[in-house]
């Protein structure tokens, strides 16, 4: 076996095509390639949050563990035309996205740094972590990561599409806090990218995607804390809640001026025990909650009450209970500028009547699980985005809005192009 920058000047001197990427490592470098019989090929397939990405077979599952290997592997790419992917978490359900059928998968799992400097909280985190895994590495130190709000998240996908966070109205996205990323070029090239480096490219990761390269280390801007409020509440459904919870969740939008305080407001139904309910994610950055600030959800009368003073890292561990095993997950979201007071019922209730009427024909389905999650974005996020420099979101910071995500989640079994169908037709926008 050859290391990775020896196999480079192989390639760089031979100028002569290659066979497909998977036989030429596996043959001339000492990076790890699975096969599809081994049990890491096997592990890593069912690390998705749908199962429609694991039914997307790679020829192989490349395991770089730095920055080189990355490298090595992408001039091996440019010698041949075949597909691939880059793999975080695999928490993005979009069939391509981060997974591949014929061509090698790129998975980061070995590239799961995290380097903390105490005194200045800067940390080198690798994108193979995740939310629950970085938060565990993070307890302790006082230091936190302005991660998103489902532990099973990659840190990935997760920083480069932007990153929504409970934590979002204080700092931004999660992108707003990169520091620096090192990244490996289309070409091979390992650079970094930085305000006063490579700074169109720093924008463009911002937000943009994962198209730019493959990035290697996030350089990130961490931020003081201790314990934290949060956890879930649970409403049988009624169509008096549904009018009290839209109102509450359209008013704190507006009015809640502690931007410590997060909430998502999901309705959830299906034909597993017959579900239709509301369920409550409230978050507050500290242990000590400000009377009154979840009054208006909390007097709707939850049947189940699982919020607590945790840390951070308990609260991530605990968020996995939403990803159901074995399904196939399609989402769509639609951001919408918050209604106005006059027309908050107008809209608010027709969105949800509109909703609840399409998810109708569809709770034959196998195992299917329809939900609608209402998320605050008060103008406090983009403020504090755009206060910690530019990005490709780039969202006008005068203005409140309400993001609103559509998940059907079903059984592999179901009827896939009819499920597409619905979620084109659930959008009220459509």
């Amino acid at each position: 076996m050859v290391s990775a920058w020896a196999l480079v000047s192989a390639l760089a001197l031979s100028g002569l095509a290659l066979a497909d990427t998977c036989s030429t490592l596996k043959d001339i470098s000492n990076i790890d390639v699975a096969d599809p019989f081994d049990l890491s090929y096997i592990h890593e397939q069912n690390e998705y949050w749908s199962t429609s990405c694991s039914a997307l077979k790679p020829s192989c599952i490349l395991f770089p563990k730095d920055a080189n290997e990355v490298s090595a592997i992408v001039k091996v790419l440019n010698n041949n035309t075949e597909p691939f992917a880059v793999k975080s978490g695999g928490h993005n359900p979009n069939n391509g996205w981060s997974s591949v059928k014929g061509g090698p998968l790129i998975s980061t799992q070995k590239l799961k740094q995290v380097i903390v400097d105490q005194e200045t909280g800067i940390a080198r985190v690798g994108p193979g972590q995740r939310l629950d895994s970085i938060s565990a590495e993070l307890q302790g130190t006082g230091w936190t990561f302005v991660g998103g709000r489902i532990g099973n998240t990659g840190v990935g996908g997760l920083v480069l599409g932007g990153g929504l966070s409970y934590m979002s109205a204080q700092y931004g996205w999660s992108a707003s806090s990169v520091l620096e990323y090192e990244i490996v070029l289309a070409n091979g090239t390992i650079t970094t990218a930085s305000a006063t480096k490579n700074a169109d490219l720093f924008k463009a990761l911002k937000g943009g995607g994962n198209n730019f390269g493959i990035v290697t280390t996030y350089v990130l801007q961490l931020y003081r804390q201790g314990d934290v409020f949060g956890g879930n509440l649970v409403f049988l459904r009624t169509p008096e809640k549904d009018k009290k919870l839209l109102k509450a969740v359209r008013d704190f939008t507006e009015y809640n001026q502690d931007n410590k305080a997060a909430v998502i407001v999901t309705a959830e139904r299906g034909n597993i025990d017959l579900i239709d309910t509301w369920i409550l994610f409230l978050f507050y950055d500290g242990p000590v909650v400000p009377e009154g600030i979840f009054k208006n959800f909390t007097d709707v009368g939850p049947l189940v009450d699982t919020t607590k003073v945790q840390t951070y890292a308990k609260l991530m561990a605990g968020s996995n209970w939403v990803v159901v095993p074995l399904s196939v997950v399609q989402i769509g979201t639609e951001t919408i500028p918050m209604p106005s007071a006059e027309n908050s019922v107008k809209v608010m209730e027709g969105i949800h009547a509109h909703w609840r009427k399409t998810t109708d024909t569809v709770l034959l389905e196998p195992g299917i699980i329809a939900s609608i999650a209402y998320q605050p974005f008060p103008k406090a996020i983009a403020q504090a985005a755009r206060a910690r420099g530019e990005d490709l979101i780039d969202t006008d910071d005068e203005a409140h809005r309400l993001i609103i995500e559509l998940n059907y989640s079903f059984l592999p079994q179901g009827d896939y192009a009819k499920m597409d169908k619905k979620l084109t037709c659930t959008s009220p926008f459509s």
